[in-house]
């Protein structure tokens, strides 16, 4: 599997989705932890969003990134509870040509250690759809940066070995920077 994994860093276009009734641009750490985090670890924000939870919203925006030609992550923050308007697991999954069943499993074992068996309440989940990685994670800032730190850092990384996502991901040209 070593051939999935390259000496050379890729600069990934990642798009950040906020699903929130409540949060602004302003109040949206979990967001803006993305957003910090991509960046320094050099990669480019391709676009960010800010969606009420509405499923169908949710999910015309996220197929608009999957079929473009621009962003080849998409990162989205919310909606993945179980109060009646989470609907982000039930927007995407559709959209996704296959699951990445461990994404889910290992973002719940690696919350264990923070916040105990109150985990299995997390619907994360990721897939590729287009070439595209589509990762949906919990609201709180603390579980994006569980995310981030515990999984997507390397597996965005074209260096990690012995794989990584980067390898399956379609190529894209860079894309300017959009707020």
């Amino acid at each position: 599997m070593s051939h999935l994994a390259s000496q050379d860093f890729v600069a990934l276009n990642i798009a950040v989705l906020t699903v929130s009734d409540t949060r602004t641009f302003e109040t949206d750490t979990s967001g803006q932890l993305f957003v910090d985090s991509l960046t320094e670890a050099g990669h480019r924000l391709a676009a960010r969003v800010l969606l009420r939870d509405d499923l169908y919203r949710i999910r015309a925006q996220v197929a608009n990134w999957i079929a473009g030609d621009d962003v080849q992550v998409v990162l989205i923050t919310g909606g993945t509870g179980f109060t009646g308007r989470d609907s982000t697991p039930e927007a995407v999954s559709c959209l996704l040509d296959k699951q990445v069943d461990g994404f889910g499993e290992l973002f719940r074992q690696l919350s264990e250690r923070g916040i105990g068996t109150s985990t299995i309440q997390s619907r994360a989940l990721a897939g590729l759809a287009n070439g595209t990685l589509v990762c949906c994670l919990p609201g709180s800032t603390g579980a994006c940066r569980t995310a981030w730190n515990g999984i997507l850092r390397e597996q965005l990384d074209a260096r990690h070995r012995p794989c990584n996502f980067v390898a399956h991901l379609k190529k894209a040209l860079p894309c300017e920077t959009r707020g």
